[in-house]
C-alpha cells in the first residue's frame, strides 16, 4: 500500500528514526560531492496554492539531486484554481506522476488529495500543520543537541500549523515540550488533549515558564500568511513574546534558538539573538532539503527502505 505524510502522526516513531538517519547519510553524501540517485525516472507534482521559498527549492532541488524531475504548479496553471473537484485532480495526477506535494490552505485539501491518491501525497504545509519542516527541525536539534526525545523543546508565539506539528512531534516521540501562547492564540485543543498524557507537556500563557530548563527555544512569525488585517491585533497579543535576552536568561545557559523562517527581526526575536544563532537557524533550513529527499526516497522508492514494525 502507498504510503502518505500528512502529518508527522502518520509515521510510527521507528519510521521516524529511520528518515532521521537516511537524511544523516544523505547529507553526508552531499557534502562529499557523491551522487545519490535513486528516484531515476520518478516525477513529483508540486501544488502550491501557497507562495513559497524554502519549500519549492528543497524539494525541487530535492528531486533534481535523487535523479528524479519535479513539476511546479500554481493555482493559476491548474484547474484546482478553476473548481475541479479534488478527487478528479488527485486521480488524474496519479497517473502522471509518482509522488504529489501540495502546499496549501486548509488541511482538508491535503486529506483529500490523500484519500484520492493512489500515489504517495505530502504536506509540504498547510494552515494547520507543517510536518516537513519540524521533520527538518527533528534532526538539526539532533545534530546540536543529540537525541530529541531527551531533549526539551520551548516553543514561544503563536499556536499555529508549526506549534501543531511540534505537539505532534512531541506526542509521536514522547519527548519533554513546552508551549506559551497568549490566550486566544493557542494551538489545537485535540491535540493538546493527547499531549497532555505527556507528564513532560506545558501549555501557558508565561513565556518565563515555558523555557525554563529548556534546551531549545523556538519561535516562528507571529502574523502567517493570510492573517495580514490581523497584524495591529496581533503585536499587540504577543507583546512580551519577543526571544531576546531577558527570556535566554531563564533557560539552560546552553540552550540555542531555533526559528523556521522568514524572521521578522525585532518582533518575535531581535536583531541580537537572531545573528547570535544564526548557524543554527541557517542549518535548520539547510536541513529542509536533506530531510525532504529521505522522505522522498522513502515514499517514492517503495518499501525496500523502509524499516520492519
Amino acid at each position: 500500500m502507498k504510503r502518505d505524510f500528512t502529518r508527522l502522526l502518520d509515521i510510527t516513531k521507528k519510521e521516524c528514526d529511520h528518515l532521521l538517519k537516511r537524511a544523516k547519510r544523505i547529507k553526508e553524501l552531499r557534502r562529499k560531492g557523491k551522487p545519490y540517485q535513486p528516484l531515476k525516472g520518478k516525477n513529483l507534482a508540486m501544488i502550491f496554492e501557497k507562495a513559497s521559498t524554502r519549500t519549492r527549492i528543497s524539494f525541487e532541488i530535492g528531486m533534481q539531486e535523487l535523479g528524479g524531475h519535479a513539476v511546479f504548479l500554481s493555482p493559476t496553471e491548474t484547474q484546482i484554481g478553476r473548481g475541479e473537484p479534488i478527487q478528479d485532480t488527485a486521480r488524474v495526477l496519479s497517473r502522471y506522476v509518482h509522488g504529489i506535494m501540495v502546499r496549501t490552505f486548509a488541511q482538508g485539501i491535503v486529506d483529500d488529495l490523500a484519500q484520492w491518491a493512489t500515489v504517495p501525497v505530502i504536506n509540504g504545509l498547510s494552515d494547520q500543520l507543517h510536518p516537513c519542516q519540524i521533520l527538518a527541525d527533528l534532526f538539526t536539534i539532533g545534530e546540536y543537541k543529540g537525541d530529541p526525545r531527551n531533549v526539551k523543546v520551548a516553543y514561544i508565539g503563536d499556536g499555529n500549523n508549526v506549534a501543531n506539528s511540534w505537539l505532534e512531534a512531541a506526542i509521536l516521540l514522547k519527548a519533554p515540550f513546552a508551549i506559551a501562547a497568549p490566550k486566544g492564540y493557542g494551538p489545537d485543543r485535540e491535540l493538546v488533549v493527547m499531549a497532555s498524557k505527556n507528564p513532560d507537556f506545558v501549555l501557558t500563557d508565561d513565556p518565563k515558564e515555558a523555557v525554563r530548563d529548556a534546551d531549545v527555544i523556538y519561535t516562528d512569525v507571529w502574523v502567517s500568511m493570510g492573517q495580514e488585517k490581523e497584524k495591529t491585533s496581533r503585536k499587540k497579543a504577543f507583546k512580551g513574546y519577543k526571544i531576546d535576552d531577558r527570556l535566554l536568561k531563564a533557560a539552560h545557559r546552553d540552550a540555542i534558538v531555533m526559528h523556521c523562517l522568514p524572521a521578522y527581526r525585532g518582533q518575535e526575536i531581535t536583531d541580537d539573538v537572531f545573528e547570535r544563532f544564526s548557524d543554527v537557524i541557517f542549518t535548520q533550513a539547510e536541513n529542509r532539503l536533506h530531510v525532504q529527499k529521505a522522505l522522498l526516497e522513502w515514499l517514492l522508492k517503495g518499501p525496500a527502505t523502509a524499516p520492519a514494525e
